[in-house]
C-alpha cells in the first residue's frame, strides 16, 4: 500500500489518481494517516456502495420487523437456515436488481 501527503495528492491529483487505480493510498497530513483512496473497482467489492444507496421510506421499519419476525423463527425452530455463501448470492441479486431499477 502506498502513502501520499495530502499536499502531493492535491499538487500531483492525476498521478494520485493513477496510483489509486492500481492500489490502495493512505493520505497523510502532519505526518498521520487521514485518509485512504480506492478505485471504484475495489470499493465494488466491499460494503461501501450498499452504505450510498437511497433506503425507501419507512426502510427502517421494514427493517425492524423482519428482523424481530426472523429471531422469533430462530426461537420457535422454524427458521430456515442458509449457507454463507448462499446468503451473500442473494444479497448481490438483490443489490443487481436494486441498481438496475435505479437506472431503468
Amino acid at each position: 500500500m502506498k502513502t501520499m501527503t495530502a499536499r502531493d495528492a492535491k499538487n500531483r491529483f492525476g498521478e494520485f489518481l493513477d496510483l489509486a487505480r492500481r492500489e490502495p493510498v493512505i493520505v497523510t497530513k502532519n505526518d498521520r494517516p487521514v485518509g485512504i483512496m480506492i478505485s471504484i473497482e475495489d470499493a465494488a467489492d466491499t460494503l461501501i456502495p450498499e452504505l450510498f444507496m437511497d433506503k425507501e421510506a419507512g426502510y427502517d421499519e421494514w427493517l425492524a420487523a423482519k428482523v424481530g419476525k426472523t429471531l422469533r423463527r430462530v426461537e420457535s425452530g422454524t427458521a430456515e437456515l442458509h449457507s454463507h455463501t448462499d446468503a451473500l448470492a442473494s444479497l448481490d441479486a438483490r443489490i443487481a436488481a436494486k441498481r438496475a431499477a435505479k437506472t431503468a
